[in-house]
């Protein structure tokens, strides 16, 4: 292709600036390799956390920014099978992470280290993308590469989850959204939390069976408790890093998974003791995102059963600073995504 493109980068300099913007040709992939005319992308936590200098993964100056998106394939390099063109496929965020469990060597991430998905074309390898469900556009698609896999990875990747267990759903964060959703369709009930009468209503219309508000009470976990007859949830899907009282909801022997970095950084988080863990029984189990197997389990889900993510708004690719501007502020229930056109 001898167009050009418009792109998105991190720049390095003291910490991490803002977004520059740049021209640059349409590349060309090699062998192993896709191209992709991206057609939508989303904001998450992590892409605040890079842009701020707070995010642990090493990022290479002047990376292509961001890690979720989805687009159509255009061009295909030299010994590619799988990949057809005009497949729409969404992008693996850690694309060398195949299977199992993660490690280091698999740590190769979108729009850290490698160029990211900010930009009108993307040159990814073969393996590092899968088929999107037929039934989603390409804006609904876009939110499931990092923060629906985190989900569906906090559920189902440590001690699984079965019909009729029961779990805990920090807040109204996306992740806790998509955990909601996906623990419904696995046909758990759902416990969550908010401070907001609205948001706890939004939570119920999206399947919630209750709702606790933890502002009214320091000590939330009590009334967790008691909407399980004392027993405890048996998973806990902690995002915002209240592990004593996460721990103190949960069942004997049950789960508590810590999602992402940000644990032990809310407000007024209690420090959680060796005793309370041993009482408790329970696992505390830390990940992040997701294989491509975990991937693919997930879209074969989503495809049976017609989910659809919840979208908070769509914004448009030449207004990116506008939606991350949006992002920081505007507190949004539900995925904000970055439309390509």
């Amino acid at each position: 292709m001898n167009e050009t493109m418009k792109s998105y980068h991190v720049t390095a300099g003291q910490g991490i600036g803002e977004l520059e913007t740049r021209q640059r040709p349409v590349p060309e992939p090699g062998p192993g390799q896709i191209l992709v005319r991206m057609r939508a992308s989303a904001l998450s936590m992590r892409e605040l956390k890079v842009l701020e200098g707070d995010y642990p993964l090493p990022i290479t100056p002047g990376v292509v920014a961001g890690c979720e998106g989805v687009g159509e394939v255009v061009a295909l390099g030299d010994a590619v099978r799988r990949i057809k063109i005009g497949e729409r496929v969404a992008a693996a965020v850690f694309p060398q992470w195949i299977d199992g469990p993660f490690q280091f060597e698999y740590a190769a991430q979108l729009g850290s280290s490698l160029d990211g998905v900010f930009t009108e074309y993307a040159v990814l390898p073969e393996s590092g993308v899968v088929p999107i469900p037929e039934h989603l556009s390409y804006d609904e698609a876009a939110a499931l590469p990092l923060i629906g896999l985190t989900a569906w990875n906090a559920l189902t990747g440590g001690q699984g989850l079965i019909a009729g267990e029961t779990v805990l759903t920090l807040g109204s964060g996306a992740v806790s959204l998509f955990a909601l959703q996906l623990a419904k369709l696995a046909g758990a009930d759902v416990i969550a939390t908010s401070s907001s009468p609205a948001k706890a209503d939004r939570l119920k219309a999206l399947g919630a069976n209750a709702v606790v508000d933890y502002s009214k009470n320091p000590h939330w976990y009590e009334e967790v408790r008691a909407l399980t007859g004392g027993r405890g949830v048996d998973h806990v899907i902690d995002i915002a890093g209240v592990l004593d009282q996460s721990v103190r909801a949960v069942a004997q022997g049950g789960e508590v998974t810590l999602v992402g970095a940000s644990q032990g950084k809310a407000a007024n988080a209690e420090p959680l003791s060796a005793a309370t863990i041993f009482r408790s029984g329970a696992t505390l189990r830390p990940m992040a995102v997701g294989s491509r197997r975990q991937f693919l389990e997930l879209n074969r889900l989503v495809a049976a059963t017609t989910m659809r993510p919840v979208i908070d708004r769509v914004i448009g690719f030449d207004d990116l600073a506008e939606a991350i501007a949006y992002y920081r502020t505007g507190n949004p229930f539900g995925r904000v995504i970055i439309s390509h056109g």
